[in-house]
């Protein structure tokens, strides 16, 4: 168990009749940055509030650092760190205020607190903004405060529920590269998204469907497990070719990408020839050629799966 800093097994949530957390089971190892990829609604959140202790699971066992959660659910509060998607500090707070009440609440002695608040003053790029109320950061700048005083106490693993969703693209990359650093650090990351290339970045990744784990593993391995199955499609009427290639029982999805077609089917074989054949019989002149899968493809062929055996 030491090489894990989170195990749960059987993990589950009702909320009434709804089963938000259907048997879930994570091994999430130490010094890992762990993604849950899984559109609103697939549980992520949930998962994340039982496995810190703020939300009893309906059934499942669950080990934190070595502490059985939620019966050590208060052990754990010292050693974790938790960010949400939406700011939680205090708007009418300056920046440096809002950080030396976090130090506080994590138990911090004055002296070390001054010295770790400018530490990551500067190291989030925040010292400039020390003293500015922080409901008047901009919405990156408001990220990297939060991330702030979630490590503030330096904790062993660090829990992020869509951290990036309402900033833009460069504000999300730079966010990343502060994971890495913390991560080489040896803190545990376990990072929910919904973005694809965020969850490529992802040491290993889960992907979660209406409660359930559909798959889970390094994301180049995933995508490895569908080589032969996606194709690309050239061709002038793309819209003509989606409709007919999307009744075609072999195929689980076709995407329009600019002016090409992008196809994934269930299982790898002589697709290519009757993409092009079916095609041709309809006077469509298509290059169709085989391509490398992609973690969107994952998501789609792990989800269609887990609509089969419901449908089961």
């Amino acid at each position: 168990m030491s090489d894990l800093a989170i195990r749960a097994r059987g993990l589950s949530r009702r909320f009434g009749d709804l089963l938000a957390v259907d048997r879930v089971d994570l091994s999430v190892p130490v010094g890992c940055v762990y993604g849950f990829l899984g559109p609103n609604g697939s549980g992520k959140s949930t998962t994340i509030r039982m496995l810190c202790g703020l939300l009893t699971p309906s059934a499942g066992d669950i080990e934190v650092l070595g502490l059985h959660i939620p019966q050590q659910a208060e052990a754990l509060k010292r050693r974790i760190g938790y960010m949400t998607q939406r700011f939680s500090l205090f708007e009418d707070l300056k920046v440096r205020e809002n950080l030396e009440f976090l130090a506080a609440v994590q138990g911090l002695r004055k002296p070390a607190a001054a010295a770790r608040i400018e530490e990551l003053l500067h190291s989030y790029h925040l010292h400039d903004r020390a003293e500015q109320m922080a409901g008047t950061l901009s919405g990156g700048q408001k990220q990297r405060l939060a991330l702030a005083g979630a490590v503030i106490h330096k904790p062993d693993l660090l829990l992020l529920d869509e951290p990036t969703s309402a900033v833009d693209p460069e504000s999300r990359r730079d966010f990343w590269e502060k994971l890495f650093d913390l991560a080489d650090a040896g803190t545990t990351i376990l990072v929910s998204t919904h973005y694809m290339d965020e969850a490529e970045r992802c040491h290993r990744l889960a992907i979660l469907d209406s409660g359930a784990l559909v798959a889970d593993g390094v994301p180049a391995d995933l995508a490895a497990q569908l080589d032969g199955r996606v194709l690309r499609i050239h061709c002038r009427q793309p819209r003509q070719a989606q409709a007919l290639l999307v009744v075609m029982p072999e195929v689980l999805s076709v995407a329009q990408i600019g002016s090409e077609l992008r196809l994934l089917t269930s299982a790898a074989g002589a697709m290519r020839e009757q993409v092009r054949r079916r095609l041709a019989d309809a006077d469509i002149d298509a290059e169709v050629v085989s391509v490398q899968p992609n973690l969107e493809d994952v998501f789609v062929a792990a989800t269609h799966a887990r609509s089969t055996e419901r449908a089961a």
